[in-house]
């Protein structure tokens, strides 16, 4: 990737030496944003011209919000594009250690957080930084010696960049302070990527997948595990499910291992998209739009029926006596109901006082037990009477309306996903 600026200038005449010039490729974007833009591209020709180097040049479009944040992408989606096209094996940026310490210092100002510390790796994929491990001052030594054209991009000095004040306000005080604060930083983002390793090492041993191949992490492995491992794992099986990135903070982390100890599970937005959700005693990750909402609550006559999503439910009233059922069809005192009964998708603090217990119970525990997910909970229907939960199919019923020997009247409900229904 050639910018036409010492750096890069530098880094290919060190690849052209080590390698040769036949298995390269180099790529300039133009991105016509200043009105000396074709010098850039100028200069690139002449040095490629002189060491016998391909060079291809692209154009981006229309700029898309931040100018460095679209510049950025579209210098490396073209990179990658050409690599893809030309099967070739490595994207070389001329990124240095003054280029990391200005990252690092950046990173760490705008978002809390070790990721900071983790900025430009030498390789990741097929990208690779050469000269990450020189600074500024001697590749632009280097680029000088070589004798080959470059250019200088002033927009590098424009205060109103943040990332230009870092490297013309910032970085000259720390150097004062210590002529070596560049080389301290890039050594603690060395020492921090190793011990980042380490717990990257042991908590991928945390993640498994389910039957059908989806990974997970047990809540309670997850709730044992060390801070700074249980972070790791977090941010693991994110990339490892959606391919995505997810801030796992500290609070964001000791929200999900709290939530790893409570039956009804829970979930933690961490932005981007990306949902971590605790259910049935795993921890999975979910995009955007993929926790269901269910259907819109349905008015179910009594007698009568009523589809909600894919269910349908019947209720009959009938003459008592009658033999309870249990929760898969319910048998309910008529004196207790109204003419009318919702039926509606579960709701946060929804509980039941379910047949024979003294005090009630949350709903979302007891979907849990029966192994409905929470991202499928707003798809199992919740039975209502006058803002009481009074029966949720298939697994409980509400004490209060429990029949006696000699009840006069009974309703029948019954709920059935394939739309067959009517009382045994």
């Amino acid at each position: 990737m050639l910018s036409g600026g010492p750096d890069s200038t530098a880094m290919l005449v060190g690849l052209v030496r080590l390698l040769g010039s036949d298995g390269l490729v180099a790529i300039h974007l133009n991105y016509g944003l200043r009105s000396d833009s074709d010098e850039d591209q100028a200069a690139c020709d002449r040095t490629c011209r002189q060491l016998g180097v391909e060079l291809i040049v692209r154009r981006p479009g229309q700029r898309d919000g931040n100018m460095h944040d679209w510049a950025r992408r579209e210098r490396y989606r073209a990179a990658e594009s050409l690599r893809s096209e030309r099967d070739l094996e490595w994207i070389a940026v001329g990124h240095t250690s003054t280029d990391l310490a200005e990252t690092v210092l950046y990173r760490l100002a705008s978002s809390p957080g070790t990721r900071a510390l983790a900025a430009m790796p030498a390789r990741r994929g097929h990208l690779i930084r050469p000269l990450l491990a020189l600074d500024r001052a001697t590749v632009r030594t280097a680029a000088i010696e070589s004798g080959l054209p470059f250019v200088d991009d002033p927009s590098n000095l424009d205060p109103s960049f943040a990332r230009s004040r870092i490297r013309g306000e910032v970085l000259p005080v720390l150097e004062d302070i210590n002529p070596a604060a560049v080389e301290n930083i890039v050594r603690t983002r060395r020492e921090v990527e190793e011990e980042s390793d380490l717990a990257g090492s042991i908590a991928e041993g945390l993640i498994s997948r389910d039957s059908d191949g989806e990974p997970f992490i047990a809540a309670g492995v997850l709730a044992e595990a060390h801070p700074a491992v249980a972070r790791h794992a977090i941010r693991m099986l994110v990339e490892v499910a959606i391919a995505g990135h997810g801030s796992a903070s500290i609070p964001r982390t000791a929200e999900i291992r709290r939530l790893c100890g409570r039956p009804e599970g829970g979930s933690v937005d961490l932005g981007g998209g990306v949902t971590i959700a605790v259910e049935s005693g795993m921890v999975v990750v979910l995009e955007s739009g993929e926790i269901r909402q269910g259907p819109e609550p349905a008015i179910l006559d009594l007698p009568g029926e009523v589809e909600w999503g894919a269910w349908r439910l019947a209720a009959e009233r009938i003459p008592g006596p009658v033999r309870a059922r249990g929760p898969e069809v319910a048998t309910l005192d008529a004196a207790g109901l109204p003419d009318r009964i919702e039926v509606r998708a579960w709701c946060e603090g929804d509980r039941i006082r379910q047949l024979g217990m003294a005090g009630s119970k949350p709903v979302a525990d007891i979907l849990a037990e029966r192994g409905i997910r929470r991202t499928e909970r707003r798809s199992h229907p919740v039975v209502v009477a006058a803002g009481e939960v009074v029966w949720v199919p298939g697994m409980a019923v509400a004490d209060r309306l429990r029949i006696a020997p000699d009840t006069p009247e009974v309703v029948l409900l019954t709920a059935d996903r394939s739309g067959n229904t009517g009382a045994p």
